[in-house]
């Protein structure tokens, strides 16, 4: 059996979740005996991967403010059905990003003819008005048309939270995505199953800890702030913005005005051993995204028994995988007494919730697992063939 995986990037040539989950499904379908090529950029293959890279094209996808441009979606695209159109009885299985939404139209229109299985994937599903803010009223528009006839194709649509299933079903009714199991994606570093990690300090100078691109949509400039109405209650906190992008100089601001030069620290990319380290010591992540499609950092802080803290908000899917007082909070909004609140209580909370926490983890990685989701796939696929 031969399958391709269709995404423009691939990890850890980059380093977003979406990336992750579509490397580590391409490792598990290898590890089920299938032969696969993951189609991409000109990346970087990871190292000792099971599959075959095969860069299509080789261009960049972000503007300067974190954006996708829409040249990079057609010109990637355009490499897709290239590539599919000269493959097209080589694939049996062909599971595609529809972000950008022309990469699943482009697969679907490579294939007419042939019996290939097509999965179409969802990292997420955005309303129009959504598209308007992000892109503009023509270009959003245009978007949110492609959005609508991607849900039309495809043999199998799979989502990564029940959040982006409910709003994939308002535009294909039947038959219902599949969800994907991605706790399982996040190893404790050892490869062995959690205790309750001890974080020596967490209460008494207890660390906020950040972690993400700098974009618009991570809302790190709420933190500062939000510090500061933290320190009232807990004077010795601080807080480590870790990550790079194009809201990193607005961040630098943030913490000017708030006063906080002191007590909040943008520690920039940080290696792996470090980051390990900053999620061990960490009393509580913040995440105070408008806009997560499943909020993987979540799971990685309570794999090391770190709790979260989220935001509520119609396109954040991380608020599914916090409960209240058992592996975090949620919050009602990004103002600074909102999340001082919440950093306060999951501060306070100490060794009992980051038990939680780690026991919270180690059920979902079981429930929520990739392998069985990628199982499902392969029994969906087989059922079909048999049935032609």
């Amino acid at each position: 059996m031969r399958a391709v995986i269709v995404f423009d990037c691939v990890f850890p040539a980059s380093s977003g979740g979406g990336e992750r989950v579509y490397t580590r499904m391409a490792g598990e379908l290898a590890a089920r005996g299938v032969k696969v090529d993951y189609i991409t950029r000109d990346l970087a293959s990871p190292p000792g991967a099971a599959f075959q890279v095969v860069p299509v094209w080789g261009g960049q996808i972000y503007n300067s403010d974190g954006g996708r441009t829409t040249g990079s979606a057609v010109r990637f695209a355009i490499g897709v059905f290239r590539h599919l159109r000269r493959h097209r009885r080589d694939y049996d299985l062909v599971i595609a990003c529809t972000l950008p939404a022309l990469t699943i139209l482009a697969a679907r229109a490579a294939l007419l003819g042939s019996r290939t299985y097509l999965v179409a994937d969802w990292l997420e599903v955005w309303p129009w008005r959504k598209w308007q803010s992000y892109a503009g009223a023509v270009t959003g528009s245009f978007g949110f048309v492609l959005q609508v006839a991607s849900a039309r194709v495809g043999d199998l649509h799979t989502v990564n939270s029940s959040f982006t299933a409910r709003r994939l079903v308002r535009y294909r009714r039947t038959p219902a995505p599949l969800v994907l199991g991605l706790v399982d994606l996040v190893d404790p570093a050892d490869g062995t199953t959690p205790a309750a990690p001890a974080a020596p300090g967490t209460q008494a100078q207890p660390v906020v800890l950040f972690v993400g691109r700098h974009i618009p949509d991570k809302r790190a400039t709420a933190i500062p702030a939000a510090l500061v109405a933290l320190r009232r209650t807990h004077p010795l906190a601080t807080a480590t913005i870790v990550g790079t992008g194009p809201e990193t100089a607005a961040i630098e601001r943030a913490i000017e005005a708030a006063g906080a030069t002191g007590f909040v620290t943008l520690a920039g990319r940080v290696d792996d051993e470090e980051l390990e380290r900053m999620f061990r010591t960490a009393a509580v992540l913040v995440n105070p995204s408008a806009r997560e499609g499943f909020g993987l950092v979540v799971a990685e802080a309570a794999s090391r028994g770190t709790p979260s803290v989220v935001v509520a908000g119609e396109d954040n899917a991380a608020v599914e995988l916090v409960v209240d007082g058992i592996n975090g909070f949620v919050v009602a909004s990004v103002e600074p007494d909102d999340l001082a609140r919440g950093l306060g209580f999951a501060i306070d909370g100490g060794e009992v919730l980051r038990r939680s926490t780690v026991e919270w983890f180690n059920r979902e990685r079981v429930n929520r697992s990739l392998g069985s989701s990628v199982d499902e796939i392969l029994e969906r696929y087989r059922a079909a063939r048999s049935s032609d």
